[in-house]
This record gives structure tokens, C-alpha cells and sequence, in this order.
């Protein structure tokens, strides 16, 4: 440990030493110096230097305890243990942060389960392809254990009735957490699923488009009672206007009126449709 005495910078915080390169401190003296700088940190006021630098050397003289926990991750690969070791710095930080001396107890004990808990959260909220509540999040994991025992037990899969037994969970709930389930894994639409004669098959070549007609058969549904309620002159302009496609003018020679009162019928009849529709969305 190298450490220099302290220097007339850090007036409200004489009793501190100098820690030359804190991250650098044994774990073992990174202990005992952190209980001198949460001791000053308690007394200092917030926004100081001083207070900075106590804050400051804490966080680095406990980075092993952040390399500790994130050990347990290693098998996420190097790529994703940079994150999961930034993930873990926040949880260090919130603990220092958090941290009293009073209790008497150890800074680590405190410290390792923030860490860990800041970056279980991590997972939790970025591994899922989609995103899902979290009380479904959490519920997938107690579907998880809780088919595998039914499994084990029962030498089958498990029913939605014995699982919500087991979980003490509605069975609506199991059903959902199931459903959600499927949120934690994602496909690619180009990602092969098969061969045909027509060569490789891709996902995507098997979802379906969407069909903006579909859309039609609620209108129809609402616009037919409307159309039932109009007087049958009304009806028959509709019907030759929308179904046999006339124009105004062939519509005014089979009816025996002009061009305008049909022009002015249809717009009055389509205003009323249009009305009742609105009023029944």
C-alpha cells in the first residue's frame, strides 16, 4: 500500500491520507481505510472537495469488490462482462452512498449485495427480447422451478391447474407467465427453418401480411343496422350509387329526377350513415 500524508488541501479532512493510486490498494487495507473515510465522509459536507475526494478514493479502493461479484458472471463472455462490471460500479456506488457506520457492520457484507442485486437487475431488464413486466419477468422463473419439480415428480408435463397449486399463483396468472415466457428469446426472420423444393425456407416466408380489408368487416358490421333504418328510395340510391356502381346521372333517369336531387339526396343520406357511425365508435 502506498500511501503520502495529507496535504494542506484537504483542511476539513486532515486525518485522511493521501492514497496515491486507490485502486491499486490490498483488499485487506482497502477495509481498514475505508472505515477512516466513511468516518470523515459522515462529517464532511456534500459538494466539497474534500468530500469528493473521500467519496471518490472510496470507490476506487473498493473496485475489487465489483470485479469479485462480476466474477461469478464470467460464462457471459468478455464482450458482456465490460457491461456487467458498469453495472456493477453503480451498485458499489449506491452502497457507498447508503453505507453506515453505526450499524458496525462490515462495508463488504453491505457492499457485495447491492453490487450483485444492481447487476441481476441488469439481466433482468435487458436479456429479453421483448419487453415484459417485471412481475411476469420474476413469475417466469417461479414457472421455470416449479415445472421442472411437477416434472420430475409427476414423470410428465405439468398442468396449468397443478402448476397454479405448486406456485400458489390464479392459474390466469400461470398462463400469462407462460405466455411471457416467450418474450426471453427472439428469432431472426431470415434465420433457416427448413427445406422445400423450392430450396431454404426463412421464417419470414411464413408470416402472413396484413389484409387492410379485414378492417372493412367492422364497418359493415356497425353500417348495416344504419342502412336498414333508411327509407327504401334511400336505400335504392345507396345501393345503385356503392353496389351497381351508377353515376349520378344514370341514378336521377331510373328514379325520374335530376342529376342535383340525386346529388343532393346521396349527400344527405351519407351524412346521416356518417353520423350514426361516429356515434357508434
Amino acid at each position: 500500500m502506498v500511501l503520502m500524508s495529507s496535504t494542506a488541501t484537504h483542511t476539513q479532512a486532515s486525518e485522511l491520507p493521501e492514497v496515491v493510486d486507490p485502486s491499486r490498494v490490498a483488499p485487506k487495507d482497502a477495509r481498514e481505510l475505508s472505515r477512516l473515510f466513511f468516518d470523515q465522509l459522515a462529517v464532511l459536507e456534500e459538494g466539497t472537495p474534500e468530500y469528493s475526494y473521500a467519496r471518490n478514493t472510496l470507490i476506487e479502493m473498493n473496485m475489487s469488490l465489483v470485479r469479485f461479484a462480476a466474477g461469478r458472471f464470467r460464462s457471459r463472455g468478455p464482450e458482456e462482462m465490460e457491461d456487467i462490471v458498469q453495472v456493477g460500479m453503480i451498485g458499489l456506488i449506491k452502497a457507498i452512498d447508503r453505507f453506515d457506520l453505526s450499524r458496525e457492520a462490515e462495508f463488504t457484507s453491505f457492499a457485495i449485495p447491492y453490487i450483485v442485486g444492481e447487476i441481476k437487475r441488469f439481466f433482468r431488464d435487458t436479456t429479453w427480447a421483448v419487453h415484459v413486466p417485471r412481475r411476469l419477468q420474476e413469475a417466469r422463473v417461479q414457472l421455470a422451478r416449479a415445472t421442472e419439480e411437477l416434472r420430475s415428480r409427476l414423470g410428465r408435463a405439468p398442468t396449468v391447474k397443478e402448476l397454479s397449486e405448486l406456485m400458489s399463483l390464479p392459474e390466469d396468472e400461470v398462463r400469462e407467465a407462460r405466455l411471457a415466457a416467450n418474450g426471453y428469446n427472439s428469432s431472426s426472420l431470415d434465420a433457416a427453418i427448413g427445406t422445400s423444393e423450392d430450396g431454404e425456407s426463412a421464417l419470414q416466408d411464413f408470416i402472413g401480411a396484413e389484409d387492410t380489408a379485414l378492417e372493412l368487416v367492422e364497418d359493415f358490421h356497425a353500417l348495416a343496422p344504419l342502412i336498414a333504418e333508411l327509407d327504401e328510395r334511400d336505400r335504392r340510391i345507396i345501393h345503385m350509387r356503392f353496389v351497381e356502381e351508377l353515376t349520378q346521372a344514370q341514378i336521377g333517369e331510373h328514379l325520374g329526377v335530376s342529376q342535383m336531387h340525386v346529388s343532393r339526396l346521396l349527400s344527405r343520406t351519407l351524412a346521416r350513415l356518417r353520423e350514426g357511425m361516429l356515434s357508434t365508435s
